[in-house]
């Protein structure tokens, strides 16, 4: 099954457990139920070096730069209209905006290449003054680009072979430059993977040891469970942030990082309750 069908799936039995969560994961549904069989439809491409690969990874710098991707207009535009027609259906608030970024998309007001390099860039402020210019929230425009930028991220990231960075040792992705989502436990010994919020792109990564600050004392790096599911929280008291880590062994091996993320959205509030902040 597509990864986008298995994000759905793991979501439709989570919101059938779990009715709290129904309405938002509701809408994570139909984005995916759209998405799939478009996935090379995003006209966003994004090529890799062919030379200095190897370089790159040991100078710690990811595979990706800025000038990697090209966009084709006319393609980006047809697919981020049916995204927002999807999230003007299924969503509950914030139609005024959604049509407002719908409409200057549609009459090239927003600059749509400009705009999903910047958040390849990860530069908040051109998209902070883009969605300024046009009254919405910086947010929301932000979430509207990376539905397409991430689908064609991981359509990338999955063509990657492992060993090409095998050497990468940092807390950041060695694909696209983005810092992890989640992290994974996985075979016996329970090796620690991190998982890219942008690509989905795993690797290896020390077991002990913050991905944001990269503090390694174990007197401030620790963990809280919620219920018996296979994921918990594994927190750090020296930069006071927090990264979910799901345990394969404890069950979920086959379901997506992303759908699971979505799925334990109550382990994110307990973190924020407990003071502390989402790795970013």
């Amino acid at each position: 099954m597509p990864q986008s069908g298995k994000k759905r799936a793991h979501l439709r039995e989570t919101a059938r457990d779990h009715p709290e969560y129904r309405e938002i994961l509701s809408l994570f549904q139909e984005l995916y139920a759209h998405i799939e069989g478009k996935e090379d439809a995003t006209g966003i491409a994004l090529t890799f070096p062919d030379r200095h690969a190897a370089q790159k990874i040991r100078g710690g710098l990811p595979l990706l730069a800025p000038e990697s991707l090209s966009v084709d207009t006319d393609r980006a535009v047809r697919f981020l209209s049916g995204i927002l027609a999807v999230l003007r259906r299924a969503g509950r608030q914030g139609e005024e905006e959604l049509a407002r970024i719908e409409q200057s998309i549609a009459e090239g007001a927003l600059d749509v290449g400009a705009l999903l390099g910047a958040c390849l860039r990860r530069d908040r402020g051109a998209l902070t003054e883009a969605a300024r210019s046009i009254s919405v929230q910086s947010s929301l425009l932000a979430f509207v680009l990376e539905v397409p930028l991430k689908t064609a991220l991981e359509r990338v990231a999955e063509s990657i072979d492992p060993e090409t960075v095998g050497e990468w040792k940092e807390g950041y992705c060695p694909v696209c430059g983005s810092r992890p989502g989640m992290d994974e436990l996985v075979g016996e010994e329970g090796k620690r993977f991190l998982s890219c919020s942008s690509c989905f792109f795993r690797w290896p990564f020390k077991r002990l040891k913050c991905p944001y600050c990269g503090n390694e004392d174990p007197g401030t790096l620790s963990y809280f469970l919620a219920g018996d599911g296979p994921t918990r929280v594994d927190v750090c008291r020296k930069c006071s942030r927090y990264i979910k880590t799901r345990d394969s062994r404890k069950g979920h091996a086959d379901v997506p990082l992303e759908a699971e993320d979505l799925a334990t959205l109550h382990l994110d509030l307990l973190a924020e309750r407990e003071g502390f902040e989402r790795g970013r």
